[in-house]
């Protein structure tokens, strides 16, 4: 079957590429010109001096550094990623070409993993083709990484690093790479995310929570075991309120009460590997800190932790009897699913001298302060949930009338569009982080719907209706195409090339992206590339093609399969064939 390219008369010149161009006249920017102030590159004398001090104390660092001196490649690793490399490349590169000379004599010499990862992957991040056979001399008698390398976890992640800079047929660096991440990867190796894939994963965040909490680098340790916890509470409560039954979670948080890990039997899989990754993590925490003599501070941990898995089988309780309870008896609940006091007991266990066991016995009797952070968290989270689920509930009612095609009443789409406005839900979210100067009442009265706020989301919905109209002119093409698809039109291949050359946005990426190219492109160029060459048409028609090929089945438009296959009366095999191989 030809492909004819007779059939798009892009290629031909009969058509006038400016009849699909589109214009619109935006509204200036919001910003004026507020960043631009911050535009100029001018710095004072004193600055200029400061910068040339800083730059000669780096220059004569790596001056005065050994060149074949393990600290000369950490000082180059920092430098770099520091991002200030570019000032010193010469005195880089030539530390890194005399590495290089002398790579094998050092490398075979050399058996520390963190100096040999890191010469190797500096070097080969140089363009540097450095042989990897070096990391033979890590490997066991049946071709594994040795299992004594977990200790060294500094070499571990440099090993990991290093694999990344592998080529096809190292298969030495592909079992470096999957030997390091799993040693180095807590997580990836519980594999909740396949183990138990309806729980949330969340690691990075939870870290980043806890880098709050103490950032200190004395405080590393604590830093990992803390998000440990935290990741693990996260998972636990969704255990609780999504996946697990009343009497698999009654007897969970029995068997936790008593942490018998001699009941583990009685548990359903998904709980046992909850019970056993939480632990290891109280065992970790244990040994950690016995070598300082205060073994007693795990147990105030622990007892946090038993007090939370109780407040959440009490949750789950009322929401399996389908009970509302009193507000006195939900909050007295509720203080302690906010977390807050299982993780101010556990933040303390990490904090070495600056903790004593009175400390202990002070945060876990409840003290007013943590009673009240815990109760306005537990608040200001519920508040917002609600609005989240408020707005869910009109993005429903829309999709409904979406999909039955009914057109609402003005009464009716007022009703739901106020909400999916968003700007209730954004109003009472921008109080959470708002501290003292709101207070209870201030949330009482924003979600109560009153005529200032219920006038915003009105004028607000309205504007982005009649904003959205105005838009059509900016994206003509992609209002053409979308006419075809709610219309259940199939354009011919011509009417769908017309269009689809602009939309798949090559022309313009092609012009923009000389812009930064410096000396390499010329005036000359830019002519060129905006006369439509055929190379460009050409581009624009195969990313089409190629786009429409490999999204066909996700999208509702039509796509040129759909085109071709009525045009040619093809099947789809055979349009997928003819497209794919033009």
């Amino acid at each position: 079957m030809e492909f004819d390219s007779s059939k798009f008369p892009i290629f031909s010149k009969e058509v006038d590429i400016d009849e699909v161009r589109r214009s619109i006249k935006y509204h200036p920017s919001v910003w004026g010109e507020f960043f631009l102030t911050f535009a100029s590159t001018e710095i004072s004398t004193a600055q200029e001096e400061e910068l040339q001090r800083q730059k000669n104390m780096v220059r004569t660092m790596l001056a005065q550094t050994p060149d074949d001196s393990p600290q000369k490649l950490q000082l180059i690793d920092v430098v770099q990623r520091l991002g200030v490399g570019y000032h010193f490349e010469e005195e880089i590169d030539k530390s890194l070409r005399y590495m290089h000379d002398t790579y094998l004599e050092y490398s075979s010499n050399d058996s520390d993993l963190r100096t040999i990862a890191l010469r190797f992957r500096l070097l080969r991040q140089q363009g540097y083709p450095v042989s990897c056979d070096v990391f033979d001399k890590f490997l066991d008698g049946e071709g594994n990484f040795k299992e004594s390398l977990v200790e060294n976890a500094e070499g571990l992640l440099e090993l990991y690093e290093s694999s990344y800079f592998g080529v096809r047929g190292e298969e030495i660096l592909d079992k470096a790479m999957e030997f390091s991440s799993s040693k180095l990867k807590w997580w990836r190796a519980l594999d909740f995310a396949n183990r138990l894939s309806f729980a949330r994963d969340r690691v990075s965040e939870c870290y980043f929570w806890i880098v709050e909490v103490y950032f200190e680098p004395r405080y590393h340790k604590a830093r990992i075991t803390l998000t440990k916890v935290l990741n693990l509470t996260s998972i636990l409560d969704d255990v609780y309120d999504v996946y697990g039954t009343l009497d698999d979670l009654q007897l969970f948080t029995d068997i936790i009460q008593r942490w018998d890990a001699n009941a583990l039997e009685q548990l359903p899989p998904y709980l046992r590997i909850c019970y056993e990754a939480l632990s290891d993590v109280y065992i970790e925490m244990e040994n950690e800190i016995k070598e300082i003599g205060e073994s007693y501070r795990a147990q105030y941990a622990k007892e946090e932790m038993k007090k939370l898995l109780r407040a959440y089988l009490e949750e789950t309780k009322w929401s399996y009897g389908k009970d509302i309870p009193t507000m006195e008896e939900y909050m007295k609940v509720a203080i302690v699913t906010a977390t807050y006091m299982m993780l101010s007991t556990t933040s303390l266990v990490g904090m070495g001298n600056l903790v004593t066991k009175k400390d202990f016995d002070w945060v876990t009797s409840e003290p007013l302060l943590v009673i009240a952070s815990s109760a306005v968290c537990r608040l200001t989270n519920d508040v917002v949930g609600y609005g989240m689920k408020k707005m869910v509930r009109a993005y429903l009612e829309e999709a409904k009338w979406c999909y039955n095609k009914n057109m609402p009443t003005m009464e009716e789409y007022m009703k739901v569009a106020i909400v999916t406005s968003t700007y209730m839900m954004l109003l009472t979210t921008s109080l959470v982080g708002m501290e003292n100067l709101v207070t209870r009442k201030d949330f009482d009265w924003i979600t109560s719907e009153p005529l200032l706020v219920l006038a915003s989301s009105i004028i607000g919905r309205l504007a982005n209706d009649m904003a959205g109209h105005g838009m059509k002119k900016l994206v003509r093409a992609y209002i053409e195409e979308a006419k075809w698809c709610y219309n259940k039109d199939m354009p011919t291949m011509e009417e769908y090339m017309k269009v689809a050359v602009v939309t798949s946005t090559y022309m313009m990426l092609s012009t923009t992206s000389l812009v930064g190219m410096g000396n390499l492109v010329t005036k000359k160029d830019f002519d060129w590339i905006t006369s439509e060459p055929l190379l460009v048409l050409a581009s624009s028609i195969i990313g089409r093609l190629a786009n429409d090929l490999a999204g066909r089945g996700f999208e509702k438009k039509s796509t040129a399969v759909e085109c071709y296959m009525k045009e040619n009366s093809a099947s789809k095999e055979e349009a997928f064939a003819e497209l794919g191989n033009k």
